[in-house]
């Protein structure tokens, strides 16, 4: 766990950077915003695989900087452990980003959870693991995005070891191949977007960038689909509008 004083530093950039009208990539896909970390090197498009949208059952977008929570194994006598409640910490404008052990079946975010998330002005959740009291989130209108969902909670399985951590997600039954599609780091800090297509992690560092991108890419997009709809075709569409 990060020391006291940087989590308050990390706790006042959340807050300021929420109190403009929109976030800076509000106006973009999940899917716009993958295509512009790809085009900028990134080798996962800052996709967080296998996480689903379990709340609302309505559409919703998430635009907002991560708040993390590492989970461990509750036999794991050597991680810290917290003083805190992690959802009491959590900045105003936040997206909590927990990350459970692969191997878990248990849940680690429930109803009361979301009571306290909203209490304290987070904005969503989103879990490398799975959650439970599914129809209290859906009545809460709270955004719930998992791995999947469970009928016991944590304890005795797991515990929270650290907040405002870096944290390694991993994709689901990842192996070592070359070919295995790469890990996510997610920074505190770091801007997350989330909806129905799925999550993405947006380094801090990378927005303006990344905007810039998904902006030409949604230009572009356009003409293509006007094309397309026009009749021309996707080959020669995507060849005049894409170069390729």
């Amino acid at each position: 766990m990060i020391a006291r004083t940087r989590l308050l530093a990390i706790s006042r950039a959340m807050s300021t950077s929420t109190r403009s009208p929109t976030c800076p990539l509000s106006q973009f896909s999940a899917c716009e915003i993958s295509d512009a970390l790809i085009k900028l090197g990134s080798p996962n498009g800052g996709y967080i695989p296998d996480i689903h949208m379990l709340s609302p059952t309505s559409q919703v977008k998430i635009c907002a900087p991560a708040y993390t929570v590492q989970m461990v194994l509750a036999s794991d006598n050597s991680a810290p452990k917290l003083s805190s409640h992690f959802v009491d910490t959590a900045p105003q404008g936040s997206v909590i980003v927990v990350d459970a052990p692969p191997q878990t079946k248990n849940a680690v975010w429930g109803g009361l959870m979301t009571a306290g998330a909203q209490a304290r002005g987070a904005v969503g959740v989103i879990i490398s693991g799975r959650c439970r009291d599914l129809a209290e989130h859906r009545a809460a209108d709270f955004p719930v995005f998992a791995r999947g969902h469970s009928t016991v909670g944590q304890s005795p399985f797991v515990r929270p070891s650290g907040v405002n951590v870096t944290l390694t997600i991993h994709p689901k039954d990842a192996g070592d191949s070359s070919d295995a599609f790469a890990s996510v780091t997610v920074t505190p800090g770091d801007w997350i977007v989330a909806d129905e297509d799925g999550v993405v992690c947006v380094p801090v560092g990378m927005v303006d960038k990344v905007a810039e991108l998904a902006k030409k890419g949604q230009e572009i997009d356009a003409k293509c689909m006007a094309d397309i709809k026009a009749g021309k075709g996707i080959q020669a569409s995507f060849k005049e509008h894409r170069g390729k």
